[in-house]
């Protein structure tokens, strides 16, 4: 299956240094790999070209973010399964064989992704992905191997393949047609859980998404926005409601925006009395941009909110602060 790996660059030429060669070394013989550029103003790309002459060059015109710097590099792709992958993953040995198998022998699979550990402490599952990602009926995303802050020490407990609700961004695999089919990735995110909705309208498509635990990679995280970050607070407070109100069917969807509302308006005085105004400031201007995007987002839903069943627990929250369980398979 003719596949092709993308990473997306933005300044990045410390991480290309970094982890281009593990990429190279476990997938060269199976991938053709792309470095996709967001229009840096360092010497990345020449670093590449002079580098890894085997890695080939997309240019993008801009710095559209994660959604946009894909949609514009995948446009110009042939291959039928495309790995979008960040420059902070660090690949092993045969890790690309199960995914390209799983895409082989399963027609109906969309997407899906890898084991996702820390390369900071590799016995753990790392934030963005771990063993594979699932919602919430508030739109609360959390995965196996990781909620909320806590991550779990992988101890052979997701080894197992299995149907998930949405794939990590960190190393996505998806079918191209599959992927347009969708209507690609939403520009209006920018960057953040802007996989998770893509993954949702596939799955309204009927397409299934998979985890596959026998592929192993380890991701650095927050190598392009740290976790505290305000701003990366803004985007994932805003793109959270966003990812509901395009996505969630019927009317169900507005008492669940109005407890999302109340539940952000906690965290943001949570944030205040840590002594974190910045971040405080940011999920008030997460909700005024929300606000000013509904319009939009209404004319979105219309053409992608479906019946597709998202939530595996009523409330990992209650699960999570009140209950007290911090680990996947405490609950499930």
């Amino acid at each position: 299956m003719k596949t092709a790996i993308v990473i997306l660059n933005w300044n990045g030429k410390k991480l290309l240094a970094e982890f281009l060669p593990s990429v190279i070394k476990n997938s060269a013989h199976l991938a053709t790999i792309y470095v996709a550029d967001n229009a840096s103003t360092d010497t990345s790309v020449a670093f590449v070209q002079a580098e890894f002459p085997q890695v080939k060059i997309i240019q993008n015109a801009s710095n559209g973010g994660y959604a946009k710097g894909y949609n514009d590099a995948l446009q110009y792709l042939d291959e039928e399964l495309l790995i979008l992958m960040n420059s902070d993953i660090k690949t092993t040995s045969g890790w690309l064989e199960p995914m390209i198998k799983a895409f082989e022998t399963d027609s109906n699979l969309g997407a899906a992704q890898p084991k996702l550990l820390d390369l900071k402490k590799k016995t753990h599952f790392e934030y963005a992905g771990a063993a594979g990602g699932f919602l919430d009926s508030l739109g609360y995303p959390f995965c196996r191997g990781r909620i909320f802050d806590t991550c779990e020490e992988d101890t052979g407990q997701y080894n197992d393949s299995l149907e998930i609700f949405w794939a990590t961004g960190a190393c996505l695999a998806v079918r191209k047609s599959v992927f347009w089919q969708a209507g690609a990735l939403d520009e209006d995110f920018f960057a953040h859980q802007e996989e998770i909705d893509l993954c949702w309208r596939i799955k309204n498509l009927g397409y299934s998404i998979q985890y596959i635990g026998e592929s192993v990679v380890y991701h650095l995280g927050g190598a392009t926005l740290e976790q505290m970050n305000p701003k990366k607070t803004f985007l994932n407070f805003r793109n959270n409601l966003m990812l509901l109100l395009k996505n969630v069917a019927g009317f169900k969807v507005y008492p669940i925006l109005f407890a999302r509302m109340c539940l952000d308006g906690i965290a943001a005085f949570k944030f205040l009395t840590e002594g974190k105004p910045k971040h405080f400031t940011a999920v008030l201007k997460a909700h005024f941009n929300f606000y000013a995007q509904i319009p939009k987002l209404l004319n979105k839903r219309a053409r992608t909110s479906g019946n597709q069943p998202y939530a595996k627990v009523k409330s990992i929250v209650w699960e999570y602060f009140i209950r007290k369980n911090k680990h996947y398979t405490d609950i499930f």
